[in-house]
């Protein structure tokens, strides 16, 4: 079994000693190795090309707030009644006159029509903000981690979008509206032709949508007039 000499004190592992042949190696190889090999050690893991995001939802404070405090009112307003009437105490006018108009009054009575009617539309409500997301002015953008959750909002997109088109040469003003699925462009030309001012809004407003990095891309649509013009 071969045997290796001990390193010379003051030495590292694997560097020479002081008997030891010279290396030939180039400084400029042996640090672009040392330099490829940290790299490719603290290198991140390529992207996937981005992690499908839905929306953001709304913790939906002010509706839920309303329906606690309904609830408390008149759970707090029967049992006060309640407790009064064990109390040997009369019932309230209002539970008795609730009694007695559920007691008396049948199903095809315009009153219970217009109080089902209300419940209903409280309770369709109710499930509207339940079932949908919320937060409507938060665009969610392409997800690279688990661990971040990046949106961008509306007016933002917009405003990005606004400048980019008023850096062309010929666009006078320009209006500009993001939505979910399509972001619409209105300008104004007041000099060049509205072909050629078209064409160059299309190629950079659809490099800057790209660019934005949302997680569902909304198609463009630009339309270009003259000023004073409808059409």
């Amino acid at each position: 079994m071969e045997k290796h000499p001990p390193a010379e004190p003051g030495t590292l592992p694997g560097e020479p000693g002081p008997g030891d042949p010279p290396d030939h190696t180039p400084h400029g190889e042996e640090m672009g190795s040392r330099r490829a090999a940290t790299t490719a050690r603290y290198e991140p893991e390529p992207s996937d090309g981005g992690r499908p995001a839905g929306r953001f939802w709304s913790v939906r404070r002010l509706p839920a707030g309303a329906v606690a405090l309904v609830l408390l009112a008149a759970c707090g307003l029967l049992l006060f009644d309640v407790v009064a009437v064990r109390a040997d105490r009369r019932a309230a006018a209002w539970r008795t006159e609730l009694a007695d108009q559920l007691a008396t009054r049948t199903l095809d009575d315009p009153w219970v029509i217009a109080v089902a009617a209300v419940l209903v539309l409280a309770g369709v409500w109710l499930l509207l903000f339940a079932l949908t997301p919320g937060l409507r002015g938060l665009l969610p953008m392409r997800r690279e981690s688990d661990l971040l959750r990046p949106s961008i909002e509306r007016n933002a997109a917009a405003q990005v979008i606004r400048d980019r088109a008023m850096d062309i040469s010929g666009v006078q003003a320009v209006r500009v509206r993001v939505g979910r699925s399509r972001v619409r462009v209105a300008a104004r030309a007041h000099f060049r032709d509205l072909d050629e001012v078209r064409s160059d809004l299309d190629a950079v407003l659809d490099h800057t949508v790209r660019e934005l990095s949302l997680a569902r891309p909304p198609s463009l649509s630009v339309q270009v007039r003259r000023p004073g013009s409808k059409g």
